[in-house]
This record gives structure tokens, sequence and C-alpha cells, in this order.
């Protein structure tokens, strides 16, 4: 059982691999998500864009696409505290914001920060904690503008490399900065971060480039020259291509997740903060898998 959400009616007229650039022309992006939750092989899933305490949205305005991610952090199961509800909410709000048009595509932080504060006002308490990536792009810029918060992340690919990636913020080994809402007498004990703590930055994309978005159940389970591989089956910028992409890439990270015997990426970072660990990460996997197009209205 799986479940993939896909988003938008756009023909794209690039090949994989990238052609030259044309200021005259709008940019746009054809996108494809996939995810599992980690409590997949128990049946557990959740509804709309939301894969355990994974949470994503893709939404499309006049001047830009934008995509974002969030994994709830789960210790907040601990204290009764559902995790998945303040990475949805923050995903849900963040793409309200967008469609309505309450956004600067040249800052992606501004997102967040105007959504993370409209959390904090709710009159009804929303606890918990979440990472969160924004990525914008600028439809006549042809800049894809990004804000990274933790350890979710992506990865911008042209011709069979990568040429532009996040940069992971971690306090400390395996505790990424994150955006949080803690109940009035555990403020000051639970980690929380400034949205405008974000790494920010901006990039120029060409026809054909790919941009892939997750969470870090993909990251600490795939090494790059795993995904590369994997993205080499995108043989065409069709949607259906990348709808199928993405689901073998998110197919991909979850069986290696559930491998003891398999030196993942986290298991390596683990043991080069001096733990002992092998094998993969169960964790809630959320893929977002994009290709820039020409636009088509």
């Amino acid at each position: 059982m799986f479940s993939v959400l896909s988003y938008g009616r756009l023909v794209a007229r690039a090949v994989i691999g990238g052609l030259s650039q044309t200021d005259s022309r709008d940019y746009s992006l054809v996108t494809a998500s996939c995810g599992f939750g980690k409590d997949f092989r128990k049946g557990i899933l959740k509804k709309g864009m939301c894969y355990g305490d994974d949470a994503c949205f893709i939404a499309r305005h006049r001047s830009a696409d934008v995509l974002g991610v969030a994994d709830g952090v789960g210790g907040w199961r601990d204290y009764g505290v559902d995790p998945s509800q303040f990475s949805g909410t923050l995903m849900k709000t963040c793409e309200r914001l967008v469609k309505e048009g309450r956004f600067v595509p040249s800052n992606p932080v501004g997102v967040l920060t105007t959504s993370y504060y409209e959390l904090l006002q709710n009159k009804v308490p929303l606890l918990g904690s979440s990472t969160a990536c924004i990525v914008v792009l600028d439809r006549h810029s042809h800049r894809l503008h990004t804000a990274n918060l933790g350890d979710s992340g992506f990865l911008v690919v042209r011709g069979g490399e990568v040429v532009h990636r996040s940069d992971e913020q971690q306090h400390y080994f395996n505790t990424p900065f994150q955006l949080s809402i803690a109940p009035p007498e555990a403020e000051g004990a639970v980690l929380s971060d400034s949205p405008d703590a974000a790494d920010s930055s901006s990039f120029d994309v060409q026809l054909g480039d790919i941009i892939l978005t997750a969470t870090d159940g993909l990251f600490d389970n795939m090494p790059d020259y795993m995904i590369l591989q994997e993205l080499k089956k995108l043989k065409n910028s069709n949607y259906e291509s990348i709808q199928q992409t993405a689901r073998s890439i998110a197919e991909h990270a979850h069986v290696l997740a559930y491998d003891p015997n398999y030196m993942s990426p986290f298991a390596q970072f683990a043991c080069d903060n001096g733990l002992n660990v092998r094998g993969g990460k169960p964790d809630d996997i959320t893929v977002l898998l994009s290709i820039v197009a020409e636009y088509a209205d």
C-alpha cells in the first residue's frame, strides 16, 4: 500500500538534462509526491498530504510554484500529543498563504515565519515541534528561492549531478533545528528555534532541472549516489514518469529503512559521533519530485 499525490496539468516542454534558459519564457514545476508513514507495515496511514508525522504541500500562484515538507517531532507522543498535528497545520497554513498571494517569492523564510506566528496566535493551543523546508520557483526570474530549518531538505540535479542543495541544521546528533510550541509551564525547556534561523538560498534553474524535496526519512536512508541512480529512471518530463519515479524513490528508501545490515547514511553519521549503529533508520518518508518546465497556462 502506498499513497501518491500529484499536482498540476502542466505540459512539460523540456527534455531531461536541461536546455538553455530563455528569459522571455515563464517556468513552472511539474511535481508528484509519494510517501510512507513509519507505521506503514501496521496499516496506519494518514489522510491528506501527511505520511505519518510528516506533512507536505504543493501550491501554485500566478507568480510562483511553492512546495513544502515538514517532519513532526515524534517525542511529543510521549506527552499525549499527536506530532502530525503541528507539522500538518504548519504546511496547510503555508499552502493557504501562497494561494491567497500573501507571500513574496524571493522570501520563503517569510512564508514560514507568517505561518508559524499564526500557529502561535491560535485560540486553541497547538502543541508540538517540526522541521520545515520551503522551495519557491519564481516563474519570471527563473530563480529557486529556498528556506530550510532542520534536517529535511532538497537537491537540484542537472545532467545527472547535484548542482545545488540545502544545508542540514543540527544542534547535535539527531537533534535538528525545529519550530516549536510548548505549554507555558514547559517554555524554555523545549528546544525551539526561530524561523529566521532557517538556511536560505537562491539559485538560477534551467529547463529540465530536477528538484527533489524530502524529509530526513529519505536522506537518512539513501545517499546521493542511490538517489541519482533512481533519477536515471526519469526518461522524460511528463507527469506520469515523474510520479512513477517519485514512487520508486520512496519505496526504495522504505525498504532500506528496515534493513538491519545496511550501513545507512544515518548509521554512518551515528558512527561518526561515537555510536555503534548499523542498519537503516525506520522513519516517515516524504518525497516531492519536480521538473522545471516551460509554463503552460
